[in-house]
């Protein structure tokens, strides 16, 4: 089954520096880097609560300390070796990680199947546990709802969030009379969830079209979860347009694709702890990294016991290594092509 691409594959080693067109201050502040990191940095608590713990963040207005980092979930149930996805669980949970991603239609559902096992013997209770439903309708929302909570062998999720929001027909189609927001609401009033979010990699003005529906019907997201990497900067930004909006509500950041599944290191412009740290220096309440080894649990753990905010030459930077390879959204198929487009491979799961 192929990547739907929130993991990341990081066996890229050390890539060298691009040269390229330098980054002006001018096309800096244009990117709005500069003043999402401004805007960001006094809400987020930088430092870890002990020097062996991954610092926390907090999650929006829920109050929730979250890692700064985040498991990703699709790798977790493309391993051959259940048991190995399970190491790689309890390593990540053990190592300080507690914020743990999945989705109802990773791998046909042997993400959450293997997650749920590797949250047993007391493990549940470090985590706290995201997954997504692609059900649009009440009664696909609801019925996915109940298979993920069985799945995960846990009577609540901490935060559900609406999966691949990416055609402009999707924020009408969940907040409808008899849409999958009803389903959400009543599994929440019942105790089965905590908090309610919505992700996508699409495009930044479907994002900003949910939250002004959500808005509309006078909903609070929780949280928003979307692509923020070096190349996002520079094409189409999620960092630009939605980051701002987000901080601004009071929403909690949940940065995706900080390697672009991979393919941003291909560009062979960038490192994968430039990656992870960049994506850190935003706003983010989580930075969510796909692992499909103890080893890249290890690396993503050492990023955020090793992250110190970078300035704004350091970001200035990292961003001119990007420029010319993120132009044309080579790097981010997500938002280009239909490759990384679950539910349009698979409508039925839509309801």
């Amino acid at each position: 089954m192929r990547e739907f691409g929130h993991g990341e594959r990081n066996e890229d080693g050390p890539a060298p520096e691009r040269k390229g067109s330098e980054v002006t201050r001018r096309e800096f502040l244009e990117m709005g880097v500069a003043a999402t990191l401004a805007a960001g940095a006094s809400e987020i608590a930088w430092a870890a609560q002990t020097k062996s713990e991954v610092p926390r963040r907090t999650l929006g207005r829920t109050g929730e300390k979250v890692s700064m980092v985040g498991l990703g979930g699709y790798h977790i149930g493309s391993q051959s070796d259940e048991q190995e996805s399970i190491r790689i669980i309890r390593t990540a949970l053990d190592s300080g990680i507690n914020f743990l991603d999945n989705c109802w239609d990773y791998n046909g559902g042997q993400s959450e199947v293997r997650m749920g096992k590797a949250l047993r013997d007391g493990y549940r209770q470090r985590a706290f546990v995201m997954t997504k439903i692609d059900g649009r309708t009440k009664k696909a929302a609801a019925e996915q709802i109940e298979e993920s909570l069985r799945r995960l062998q846990t009577d609540h999720i901490d935060l559900l969030q609406f999966h691949e929001i990416i055609r402009m027909e999707d924020p009408d189609r969940v907040f409808a009379a008899g849409g999958g927001m009803e389903a959400a609401v009543e599994a929440k009033k019942a105790g089965k969830i905590r908090y309610i979010g919505f992700t996508g990699h699409k495009s930044p003005d479907i994002h900003l079209k949910m939250l002004e529906t959500a808005d509309a019907h006078q909903f609070h997201f929780d949280s928003v979860q979307m692509p923020l990497n070096v190349m996002d900067a520079h094409y189409n930004s999620f960092g630009k347009k939605v980051l701002p909006v987000l901080v601004k509500k009071g929403i909690g950041v949940l940065g995706m694709k900080p390697m672009g599944a991979g393919i941003i290191l291909r560009s062979k412009t960038v490192e994968p702890v430039e990656c992870l740290h960049y994506a850190m220096s935003l706003p983010t309440s989580v930075v969510i990294t796909g692992c499909d080894s103890v080893a890249m649990v290890e690396q993503a753990v050492s990023a955020a016991k090793t992250f110190k905010p970078m300035s704004e030459t350091q970001v200035a930077a990292l961003l001119a290594k990007t420029k010319d390879a993120a132009k044309n959204g080579e790097f981010e198929g997500y938002k280009t092509t239909t490759n990384f487009d679950g539910t349009a491979h698979n409508p039925q799961w839509l309801g």
